[in-house]
């Protein structure tokens, strides 16, 4: 590992290299214990030339994004974790046609649509994450989801090798794309929107914002949603007639708000989100027979 930070010195500046970085400054959870090594390329070149070197090391490599939709446990990550905040460069804007990097947050895309007088990400407003942690994740919301806007993404794959990919063959699903399966990552996306009124799309973008504002608990500090849809419920639903709004251990909590969402009422750990999540699912298979999945990614070690 010594070696390896050496040569991702030569490449990388110190506002882009960082050792032993708690990843709680890195998550919207604001929980994790430290990387190893963190890393937040601001260029998709840098990007190649760092997947190329941590795959000449044979380094564990964990790719976090933006840091939402995630819990890292507290003994932190091993080996390199790779952040995508910095890649945040607009590459084209034609008439209806938004290159992005995978850095950018979902609110600045949607807003940078709208500005520019095109729609069709209106429904991401309101969805933490990435542009490029939407694409891995087939982020949706109020009708909406990325496969219907995204035409081409440009991803690095381990090598440091540059891939194109047509919107068809992202292989998008229900929270799931191609990049789940490959470990490529997400560089710059390309999404083709339809030109229309500003106002009107404001308007849109400001209503979807005050039902989220309203539903959700976005004084707290979480991962977005903690569990996915079962079929032919909903989590929040069935968490809330099992009684469990308000349930807590140490600072973590189901909501008040919305049962849909544990949050960090404090300092929690992730040990306490993880009893409050496993103690959720035991109480709803009881009463209602119905597993539930998470929807947030674990990642890294206990302390």
């Amino acid at each position: 590992m010594i070696m390896l930070t050496k040569k991702l010195q030569e490449v990388l500046t110190q506002s882009e290299l960082m050792i032993g970085e708690p990843l709680s400054a890195h998550t919207t959870f604001k929980i994790g214990g430290p990387a190893d090594i963190f890393v937040e390329p601001n260029s998709p070149e840098k990007l190649s030339r760092v997947m190329q070197l941590i795959s000449e090391y044979k380094a564990p490599l964990t790719v976090l994004g933006s840091g939402s939709n995630v819990l890292v446990r507290d003994g932190g990550i091993r080996g390199v974790v790779l952040s995508l905040c910095q890649l945040r460069h607009v590459k084209r804007r034609d008439e209806t046609t938004l290159v992005m990097g995978a850095g950018f947050m979902l609110k600045e895309a949607s807003e940078y649509a709208w500005q520019e007088g095109l729609s069709g990400m209106e429904f991401a407003i309101g969805i933490p994450g990435s542009l490029g942690g939407a694409v891995f994740m087939n982020a949706g919301a109020y009708d909406g989801e990325m496969s219907q806007v995204v035409t081409k993404v440009t991803a690095i794959d381990r090598n440091g090798e540059f891939h194109t990919y047509s919107g068809e063959e992202c292989r998008f699903a229900y929270r799931h794309s191609l990049f789940q399966d490959n470990h490529e990552v997400v560089a710059e996306v390309e999404m083709t929107l339809v030109p229309g009124d500003a106002k009107v799309i404001k308007a849109v973008m400001d209503d979807l914002t005050e039902r989220r504002e309203s539903k959700q608990p976005l004084e707290h500090a979480s991962a977005g949603s903690t569990f996915k849809r079962p079929p032919g419920y909903f989590a929040g639903t069935l968490i809330e007639q099992t009684g469990l709004k308000g349930l807590a251990v140490g600072d973590a909590m189901v909501s008040q708000k919305h049962a849909g969402f544990v949050v960090n009422v404090g300092t929690a750990k992730a040990k306490d989100v993880l009893a409050v999540i496993h103690e959720v699912q035991r109480r709803v298979k009881e009463a209602h027979g119905v597993d539930l999945e998470t929807e947030v990614r674990l990642i890294g070690e206990d302390e």
